[in-house]
């Protein structure tokens, strides 16, 4: 029985008589290792695509913002095949210039028509688990950085904005739940990542108290979370979204998003890994997140006075005894912190002797 592999609709296909039969991710890696070599999807001629599928104005777009990021001039005499045929985004077959997967899902006019599985799919669920009441959602469509604009502004607008103001800052001080910039950084990683080998989407979803970004595919051998290193899946992709300043190399964006989590006043991120999926989740610090805004502000605060603030944001108030409880003091210190945070505008006692509770004033 004669068998030999071709690609088409995005995915690889083997003839098998006279049938040609979908090859599995696990297959296509075993042929990879067979052949001494790597199959990357976004290398791959993209299906039935041809140079009419490719907007020249994205091509236009990302020479202005290589040359504007990355101090790459633009080729003034160079015609558009041979470019897009020199950063990777179309090959030569038989004589004939095809778009690659890269290009198309970089510079394609509808990209989502050869590569289904490249839609970001965005959800605001109700509460804290995955039900089918949606507050609101969006399915991003278009270009891989077009989709990256898409769902920043969705998840600006699905989260919450948290503000205050103190004696010691009279203008309001707005604070978004979560840090932008890094939750930016996990959905790029999950775009140009994930393996376009499965027919999954990629998704992000947010609920009352996390952000979950879910990428088909898991992490290459030999990389983790805590031992991040620049192993790239595809790699053409990975270079389009550096050449435009989207990423950058060494394997730097997860020590990034967790500085950003971390200066932001949340925890870092948390992993689940699969052979199926990589599930990235950012846990909400609620309100208690102003609290590191306030400090910028001039006001001073020790690690008990903090911990009593976080304690009265998430319980609503706090008492003499649960502050002595919370930080291991006496009611002396507890009594004498507690008037320190009423002076600094903090908060504010409401009742008398033993009853007296203290409660946010921001």
């Amino acid at each position: 029985m004669r068998k030999s592999q071709s690609s088409s609709k995005n995915h690889a296909h083997k003839r098998v008589g006279k049938t040609n039969q979908r090859i599995s991710s696990s297959e296509l890696r075993k042929l990879a290792k067979e052949s001494g070599g790597r199959v990357y999807w976004d290398e791959l001629v993209c299906g039935d695509a041809g140079p009419d599928d490719i907007d020249e104005e994205k091509v236009r777009r990302y020479l202005e913002r290589r040359e504007e990021i990355r101090k790459v001039s633009k080729p003034e005499k160079m015609d558009m095949e041979t470019l897009l045929l020199n950063i990777g985004a179309a090959k030569k077959m038989k004589g004939e210039t095809k778009p690659t997967n890269a290009g198309i899902l970089f510079f394609g006019k509808n990209p989502q028509r050869f590569v289904l599985q490249s839609q970001l799919r965005t959800a605001r669920f109700a509460g804290r688990t995955l039900t089918r009441d949606f507050l609101d959602r969006l399915d991003c469509s278009g270009a891989l950085w077009e989709m990256v604009e898409q769902a920043e502004d969705f998840v600006r607008k699905n989260i919450s904005l948290f503000g205050f103001r103190t004696e010691y800052s009279f203008q309001r001080i707005d604070k978004l739940e979560y840090p932008i910039k890094a939750v930016r950084e996990a959905i790029i990683n999950a775009l140009i990542h994930r393996n376009y080998f499965e027919p999954a989407d990629t998704r992000v979803a947010i609920f009352d108290d996390r952000i979950e970004i879910i990428s088909p595919g898991s992490f290459p051998k030999g990389v983790t979370p805590e031992k991040p290193k620049h192993v790239p899946v595809n790699p053409v992709l990975c270079q389009l979204m550096y050449d435009i300043g989207l990423i950058e190399r060494y394997g730097s964006g997860i020590y990034m998003i967790n500085e950003l989590c971390e200066d932001w006043g949340i925890p870092k991120p948390e992993y689940e890994l699969s052979e199926v999926e990589t599930t990235v989740s950012f846990r909400s610090g609620g309100k208690a997140i102003v609290i590191s805004e306030i400090e910028k502000t001039g006001v001073e605060l020790n690690e008990r006075q903090k911990k009593a603030l976080r304690y009265v944001l998430e319980k609503g108030f706090i008492t003499n005894r649960s502050y002595q409880e919370l930080n291991d003091v006496g009611k002396k210190t507890a009594y004498l912190e507690l008037s320190g945070l009423i002076e600094k505008g903090l908060l504010l006692s409401i009742g008398k002797g033993r009853s007296v509770r203290y409660v946010a004033r921001f």
